[in-house]
């Protein structure tokens, strides 16, 4: 598992609130000091949506990891989370007003100038607040000296995610390790040095050297990890360690507990709990609009469909699930025959089984428009890995490693494989191993921003691909 701020910096505990309390100030002072600028009166109404936006934006920016990714994070993909995280709150207050039937009593130029400027202004306070902190560290002011156990890879991730990240107030003085140097010497080209070993460490520790010490050697040296901590038990250093699961292909890692003991997942689904239920408020919503958008486009496809060749509209075909469990996913027919067996042979250019409506459904992805119905069901999602043909599945999960963890979510309309140009037919085994990689890819980084984002792209440029046949 990769170290994160979250994770590493003990200095997170005091700028989260403040960064909590300063975004809920300048929420809720911007619509007072707009409403007073425009010599619109205040009253019951804009308190409420004042309430309202402020609990809107403090859950959403949870999901959307506004506050537990501060210190990892770059200033750009921070303001990238706040605007997204503002998009959910102006639809959740325009909700609100249409529910309630008080949006007529706003001002609409109030509000509007509101939606605008909130979030630009929470992005220039982090950007201003990051180089605060970061000129504040640069000069040494509350730093904190790191010394790493472990000269391998994952105390040079480490390094790099403190030297990276100035705002941490992390700075750390060097490795200590016993090892020898061996393979590929990674820190070969690291800025930091070998200091010493592990006895040097402890008796530059017990002279204050050190703030902290994080201990990245792997699990299986178990006893000298636990003869370093009797050790450190000697020095005023807080010791911190930092397991070594880069030997593990983790998907979807979380801490958990089983009564009072840790673990930590190493395969599991990210849509547990609350999770799950945003993402399907999101597919059923969005669901809904899109099929009553496309409704008038879908009687037109399948009456070219039924005038231009024999056989159904509508081709169903068994596919693999969520769990690995199948489901029935919906196409408009595209082919002459509707193959369905143990064997299927994937479409390829100029094949003659595709008929002459079915090449122009299947390069556009219109063919897929009958799984909205799916995602409806429930049994997929809007977003989500492209699900393969049972027969498929079973081939490729013998052949490439990891195959059947894309299968820990709902299958998806659209993916992230399919918008980065990974669509279409494999005739190579790479070609499909680059398709998995981002499926795995989505499962590991969802949220609720990335979903929203595919969408667009799938909008833009996701209904065209070279390999699709």
């Amino acid at each position: 598992m990769a170290p994160n701020g979250r994770r590493l910096s003990p200095f997170r505990s005091a700028i989260v609130p403040l960064f909590r309390i300063v975004d809920v100030l300048l929420v809720a002072g911007l619509l007072r000091l707009i409403a007073a600028m425009s010599n619109v009166e205040w009253t019951d109404i804009y308190t409420l949506a004042v309430a309202w936006g402020v609990a809107l934006f403090m859950l959403f920016s949870e999901f959307q990891g506004v506050y537990h990714s501060w210190h990892g994070a770059p200033v750009r993909q921070e303001s990238f989370r706040i605007f997204f995280t503002w998009i959910f709150v102006v639809l959740g207050l325009l909700f609100v007003g249409y529910a309630t039937k008080t949006s007529a009593e706003y001002s609409r130029r109030v509000i509007l100038t509101w939606f605008v400027l909130t979030p630009i202004v929470l992005a220039i306070w982090r950007t201003l607040m990051h180089f605060a902190v970061g000129l504040m560290h640069k000069y040494g002011f509350n730093t904190r000296r790191v010394a790493i156990v472990g000269a391998r890879d994952l105390g040079a991730h480490l390094a790099r995610s403190m030297l990276h990240s100035p705002w941490m107030g992390l700075r750390p003085i060097g490795f200590y390790d016993d090892r020898k140097p061996a393979g590929l010497r990674p820190l070969a080209a690291e800025p930091l040095h070998v200091a010493g070993n592990l006895d040097v460490l402890v008796t530059e520790a017990r002279k204050g050297a050190f703030d902290i010490i994080y201990i990245t050697l792997p699990m299986r040296a178990e006893e000298r990890i636990k003869k370093l901590i009797a050790n450190l038990s000697d020095t005023t250093a807080s010791v911190y360690l930092v397991p070594d699961f880069f030997m593990f292909d983790l998907l979807s890692a979380k801490w958990g507990n089983v009564g009072d003991l840790p673990v930590v997942s190493i395969f599991d689904t990210p849509f547990y709990g609350v999770d799950g239920w945003l993402k399907r408020v999101l597919d059923v919503a969005l669901g809904s609009l899109i099929l009553a958008i496309i409704a008038i486009p879908m009687l037109v496809i399948a009456a070219g469909i039924k005038l231009t060749s024999r056989g159904p509209v509508l081709f169903k075909q068994r596919r693999y699930g969520f769990n690995g469990n199948t489901i029935d996913v919906w196409k408009f027919r595209t082919m002459a025959v509707c193959e369905n067996g143990s064997e299927v042979v994937q479409a390829k250019k100029n094949d003659p089984r595709v008929t002459r409506i079915g090449a122009f459904l299947r390069r556009t992805s219109l063919d897929e428009l009958p799984q909205f119905f799916n995602v409806l069901q429930g049994t997929m999602s809007i977003v989500g890995p492209r699900p393969h043909a049972v027969a498929h599945n079973e081939e490729y999960r013998k052949l490439i490693n990891g195959y059947m963890l894309r299968h820990k979510v709902k299958p998806g309309i659209t993916g992230l494989a399919q918008v980065n140009g990974w669509r279409g037919e494999t005739d190579a085994l790479e070609k499909m191993q680059k398709r998995i990689e981002h499926d795995l890819g989505y499962i590991s980084n969802w949220s609720l921003g990335l979903d929203l984002k595919i969408i667009l792209l799938t909008i833009f440029k996701g209904f065209k691909g070279r390999n699709a046949y």
